[in-house]
């Protein structure tokens, strides 16, 4: 499955902390990448390119610049999955995606009482939210995935 990078934050020590579509959080520590490839060592004689890190277009890794970027499989294979209050929370659009489905699939099923608003789903501001767990209940594991332990 290819994980899709939602946002990343720098943190202390070089360490990243990445937020995946599919509800994950996890610190990546980019330090053993200075010993594994030397273009990486720029990171610590610049200090502020570390904390200019973006996610790249489409999310499908994290850029400093032209010369420096991982792809997100890197990030979540080798990243360490961290708890966070928002564990678990999925976007509308990024579940859809995920779980190939219509994003009207989902608001009838919330019309429905299939999918529990303020249980299952909630809105803020314009942007619906929906729990992995009410997913995986009303429409299986997503194509190509396997369950994703916590902790």
């Amino acid at each position: 499955m290819f994980h899709k990078i939602k946002s990343v934050s720098p943190l202390q020590d070089y360490t990243l902390s990445i937020q995946f579509a599919e509800g994950i959080t996890k610190i990546y520590d980019v330090k053993p990448l200075f010993k594994k490839w030397t273009v990486f060592r720029t990171l610590q004689t610049v200090p502020e390119l570390f904390d200019s890190i973006v996610v790249d277009a489409g999310g499908y890794g994290i850029i400093w610049n032209d010369d420096l970027d991982l792809s997100c499989e890197e990030l979540f294979e080798h990243g360490k999955t961290v708890q966070t209050p928002f564990d678990g929370l999925i976007a509308f659009t990024d579940a859809t995606q995920i779980w190939n489905l219509n994003e009207s699939t989902l608001r009838k099923a919330i019309s429905y009482g299939k999918i529990r608003n303020g249980l299952d789903a909630c809105k803020y501001g314009k942007q619906w939210v929906i729990s992995r767990e009410a997913m995986i209940r009303e429409y299986g594991y997503p194509p190509e995935s396997v369950p994703v332990k916590k902790g």
